[in-house]
């Protein structure tokens, strides 16, 4: 179940972000505010390219994510603003539900499901709940449901088997409810900076922990990298591009090169990892 403390810190964290970036502002030669998608509508700073992926990537099903229309503010699974909007730079045509359950490693682990879903790469959706048990979405999709007592997770079939669209969501709420940025940072593979691809996650675990995933990535000639960071939230919000607090010449992208810590716009992960799906 998603926790009231670390709730509570995140909002303590989040505003003490706000005063520290309430300035941090995107580059606005390299927003397109014309384009729907997330790699028309941010371009690639002078001198930098983005690699050439192939069309069933998940790379590519993250450059084409549908954004809402420039200017957009970041609304709560309550259908209410985000009492921030200073964070973002784009946000994700995508709906979160009306349950408080799509957070920071939900935002991730959904992001990677529905890429798996539009792929019918049905075997391949299945996340490591809190507790190590693996929740895989074909059980879900026979009938299986998720039975908990405690920290003990079985499954009992108890519903007809559906390979609807709904039954594929029921299930991603149910997969939120029980894993979170402990769980995923055990779950990912570890890759070093200098490797960093689109579908990346940066996370450090804990009560609170954060995650957010790298969604798009471009190269200079002499071969460094910047990427684009996409992230949910506490409470549950809408997935969204955030800006970078510390460059607003190349803002939203961050330089792949960094040393130290990762300082985004409401979270510093002073010890992360970088993981891979």
């Amino acid at each position: 179940m998603k926790m009231i403390i670390p709730f509570l810190l995140s909002i303590v964290l989040a505003s003490c972000n706000q005063v520290q970036n309430q300035l941090a502002k995107v580059n606005e030669s390299l927003i397109n505010a014309e384009a729907g998608t997330l790699s028309g509508r941010i371009k690639n700073p002078s001198g930098y390219t983005r690699s050439k992926t192939d069309t069933t990537s998940f790379a590519s099903y993250l450059r084409h994510l549908k954004l809402k229309p420039d200017g957009s503010t970041v609304k709560l699974y309550s259908g209410e603003d985000k009492p921030w909007q200073h964070v973002h730079a784009a946000v994700i045509d995508m709906e979160i539900g009306t349950k408080d359950l799509q957070q920071c490693a939900d935002a991730c682990i959904r992001l990677r499901a529905e890429y798996l879903w539009s792929q019918k790469r049905y075997t391949e959706i299945h996340f490591n709940l809190t507790n190590g048990f693996r929740m895989d979405y074909t059980k879900w999709r026979e009938g299986y449901r998720l039975k908990v007592d405690g920290n003990k997770t079985w499954w009992e079939k108890t519903a007809e088997s559906s390979t609807s669209y709904q039954t594929f969501r029921n299930y991603l709420d149910k997969v939120f409810m029980y894993a979170g940025t402990l769980s995923l940072e055990k779950e990912l593979k570890s890759v070093e900076l200098k490797d960093i691809e689109p579908g990346d996650v940066f996370v450090i675990g804990g009560s609170p922990g954060h995650a957010a995933m790298v969604a798009d990535v471009a190269m200079d000639d002499e071969g460094n990298k910047i990427f684009l960071l996409a992230q949910g939230y506490m409470p549950a919000q809408e997935i969204h591009i955030i800006k970078n607090p510390n460059d607003e010449s190349l803002s939203p992208w961050f330089k792949g090169d960094f040393e130290g810590a990762l300082e985004t716009m409401e979270w510093t992960f002073p010890k992360y990892k970088l993981g891979r799906f």
